[in-house]
C-alpha cells in the first residue's frame, strides 16, 4: 500500500525553532562576532591588536549591555510607580474610611458601628499607638454612623493623640463579638516608601492600603 504525500507530511517533525539571538547594546551577538572577525582580518599585520585590547572590547560591550538593560528596567519601574500613585491621587482631600489608627484632637470622630444584632449593649475600646487599651466607653445600642466626641464614662475627655478603636458587643455580661471600628479621617497625601503605597492622614498618621475600606459619603 502506498502512503500518500499528505499522510507522510503529517508525521514530519516541524523544523526546530531558532533560538532567540542574544541582544547586545541594541544589536545582537552574531553581529558583534562578525564585526570582531572583520576587525581581526583587516588589522595591520605590522601592528596587530593585542589580546588585551580584545578583552577590553568584550568588557566594554558587556558593560554597555548591562547599562541598557538597567535603564529599561528603571523606565518600567518608574512608569508602574507613577501609574499606582496617580490611581490613588483622587483620594487626597477626601474623608477616608479606615480601620487603622487616626488622630483624635479638637473635633469629634465620625465612626461606623456594626454591632452584633444579638447584643443589648456595646462598648468602644480605645487602643493607643503602643497597642495598649487606654479607655472604653459604653454606647448602649448605638449603630451606624455616629459622632464620638471622646467623652468617656467618667465624663473625662480622651487626651489628644493617635488611636484605633474596637467595638465589643455584649449580651448581659457575655461578650458576643469583637470588631474593628472604621473611622473617617481626611487624606492629606499619598506616598510610596520602599515599594509600599500609603496615605498620610490628618495629624501625620500613616494609613496602609490594607486598612482603607472606602471613601465617606456625607460624613463631613
Amino acid at each position: 500500500m502506498q502512503t500518500t504525500a499528505a499522510a507522510q507530511s503529517s508525521h514530519v517533525n516541524p523544523p526546530p525553532k531558532a533560538e532567540p539571538q542574544k541582544r547586545i547594546a541594541g544589536g545582537d551577538f552574531e553581529t558583534f562576532l562578525k564585526m570582531l572577525t572583520a576587525q581581526i582580518k583587516n588589522q595591520d599585520p605590522l601592528n596587530p591588536m593585542e589580546g588585551s585590547d580584545f578583552a577590553v572590547q568584550l568588557a566594554t560591550f558587556s558593560g554597555v549591555e548591562q547599562q541598557v538593560q538597567t535603564n529599561a528596567l528603571l523606565t518600567k519601574l518608574a512608569a508602574r510607580d507613577g501609574d499606582d500613585l496617580v490611581r490613588y491621587a483622587g483620594f487626597v482631600g477626601k474623608q477616608i474610611r479606615t480601620t487603622g489608627p487616626v488622630q483624635f484632637a479638637d473635633k469629634p470622630l465620625i465612626m461606623e458601628l456594626s454591632p452584633d444584632p444579638g447584643a443589648d449593649r456595646h462598648r468602644i475600646v480605645v487602643i493607643d499607638s503602643f497597642g495598649e487599651q487606654v479607655a472604653n466607653d459604653d454606647i448602649g445600642d448605638a449603630s451606624g454612623l455616629i459622632r464620638w466626641n471622646g467623652t468617656l464614662i467618667d465624663s473625662q475627655p480622651l487626651a489628644h493623640g493617635t488611636y484605633r478603636f474596637r467595638l465589643d458587643s455584649y449580651s448581659g455580661e457575655t461578650l458576643l463579638s469583637t470588631t474593628e471600628v472604621p473611622v473617617y479621617s481626611t487624606a492629606m497625601e499619598v506616598r510610596r516608601d520602599n515599594g509600599e503605597i500609603f496615605f498620610v492622614l490628618e495629624g501625620g498618621v500613616r494609613a496602609g492600603l490594607e486598612n482603607i475600606m472606602g471613601l465617606s459619603v456625607g460624613t463631613s
